[in-house]
């Protein structure tokens, strides 16, 4: 497959013989190997707590790695298919952000959907930068927002020819994906670079059949959660950059942000992960994609859900679906997500990853064994009967046309005021709402406030979602900008 030793894991190695030459530590971590805190040593373990280490010359340094973190980034680039690889601590927010921030500065535009993660509003807040919205297609039926059609970011791109860059979700949440390849290609016909969050999308490098992943269309950077289908410790995970990209700056605008302390249990894991994904990923995402297809007609034969998959594509704002992704939607069991979410581990101790107020996903990985998808599908089945209600009223969740009246930085950081939630129609909010999971804003800052906005809040709030965001934590009340801002 590739031309490095992808057996090889070179951090875990390091890691390894460190642990063998019994060093007495004069250095941080305080705890010294667990000895200082022997109640979290025995919740971790001894073997965790010995490895969890500072940087020194052995073990390299994260900032500006050249031995064993720098093989381990070599490693992951070769298997990933990426001119540069760069191992982050700080989660897919902060891989996100570090694309972002090395593509735009204040005043520059950046085209993007708007159904994008809360972090890429983030790093708009923090450089300043503009956002242009392409705004994506909704399914009327599933109450979603699709992936964004090629002739709507042609469009932009010719309203906007000054923009920096184009971001794609690479897939949705939901499992949708845009025509990559496409939008790749018109990006660069424009001297524009092609952006990718990859969060839920690791194993289309490594599995059959799978939606193209961002460096196999040509994209220049893309950020990828190794933590959530690639096996890794939660808050690890990698930034991928293609050759277009200098490696130096990227770097340069990581250490702006990234922790100079970081943490070897999560570089460890990384490595360890991306050797196992290279070594057995596409046997390990074939069995991932069965349990998901057998998922998905089981969940359909009970009637009422609707697990939905490939027969979405249209060759454009679905251009193709992650089948790993089981994906459900709950309005003719006459429940919204949320509330099958909620039954689900209230009732029947299954947690899944989210509830939205149409849509249930369930998160299918290389951990999972049938007998827990058989668990998962007699329980929705048992949720039908027991809670099930013929014909209710159910709001859909249309996507909503943001309004931008000022850049997010600018909104921020302006003078504000804070207002009981009705009274901030006709507003322009200075802050975030949304959803968490899955982080998708429903309003941003710098976006005016309308009616429909405030509907649908309080109809999230009833149903129970978890909202999160504003200063308020309640959402009783919203900050705007003050009326001479």
């Amino acid at each position: 497959m590739s031309h490095l030793h992808q057996e090889k894991a070179p951090i875990y190695e390091a890691l390894e013989r460190f642990r063998q030459m019994r060093v007495v530590p004069f250095d941080v971590p305080g705890h010294k190997r667990g000895r200082g805190n022997p109640e979290l040593t025995a919740l971790l373990g001894e073997q965790c707590v010995s490895m969890d280490v500072n940087s020194m010359k052995p073990l390299d340094n994260l900032c500006h790695p050249v031995s064993v973190i720098r093989e381990a980034e070599e490693l992951a680039a070769d298997a990933f298919g990426a001119a540069h690889a760069f191992l982050m601590v700080g989660g897919t927010t902060s891989a996100v952000q570090s694309m972002v921030l090395s593509v735009v500065k204040r005043g520059e535009k950046i085209i993007l959907p708007r159904n994008v993660h809360r972090s890429v509003m983030g790093a708009l807040v923090l450089c300043g930068a503009v956002p242009v919205y392409v705004n994506p297609e909704c399914d009327h039926r599933l109450g979603i927002s699709l992936g964004m059609s090629v002739p709507a970011v042609e469009r932009a791109i010719r309203e906007n020819p000054d923009a920096k860059a184009v971001l794609v979700n690479n897939p949705t949440y939901y499992g949708i994906c845009s025509d990559l390849r496409a939008i790749v290609k018109l990006a660069h016909s424009h001297g524009m670079l092609c952006l990718a969050d990859e969060a839920h999308g690791t194993h289309f490098y490594f599995g059959e059949g799978l939606p193209v992943s961002a460096m196999a269309a040509g994209a220049d950077m893309a950020a990828v959660s190794m933590h959530k289908s690639g096996g890794s410790l939660t808050q690890s995970s990698l930034l991928l950059a293609g050759p277009a990209v200098q490696e130096g700056y990227v770097r340069q605008i990581i250490n702006l942000t990234q922790t100079t302390s970081g943490s070897y249990l999560l570089l460890s894991s990384l490595d360890i992960s991306r050797r196992n994904l290279a070594l057995r990923g596409r046997e390990d995402f074939r069995r991932v994609v069965e349990l998901a297809e057998y998922a998905r007609r089981e969940i359909n034969d009970i009637g009422g859900y609707y697990a939905y998959s490939r027969e979405l594509c249209n060759g454009d704002s679905v251009y193709d679906f992650d089948v790993t992704k089981l994906s459900v939607n709950t309005l003719d069991v006459g429940l919204a997500g949320i509330e099958v979410y909620d039954l689900l581990r209230d009732e029947y101790d299954i947690q899944i990853e989210f509830g939205d107020l149409g849509n249930i996903l369930a998160y299918i990985s290389v951990g999972d064994r049938p007998r827990d998808i058989e668990r998962l599908v007699s329980a929705l089945s048992e949720v039908r009967r027991r809670f099930g209600k013929k014909g209710a009223k159910l709001m859909v969740q249309e996507y909503i046309d943001p309004q931008v009246a000022v850049s997010p930085q600018d909104a921020f950081y302006a003078p504000k005021e804070s207002l009981p939630l009705r009274e901030t129609a006709g507003r322009v909010c200075s802050e975030f709402v949304m959803c968490y999971p899955p982080g998708i804003p429903i309003l941003a800052p710098g976006e005016r406030i309308t009616p429909q906005i405030l509907d649908y809040i309080e109809y999230a709030k009833r149903k129970g979602c978890s909202m999160t965001g504003p200063e308020n934590p309640e959402i009783e009340r919203l900050n705007v900008l003050t009326k001479e801002a």
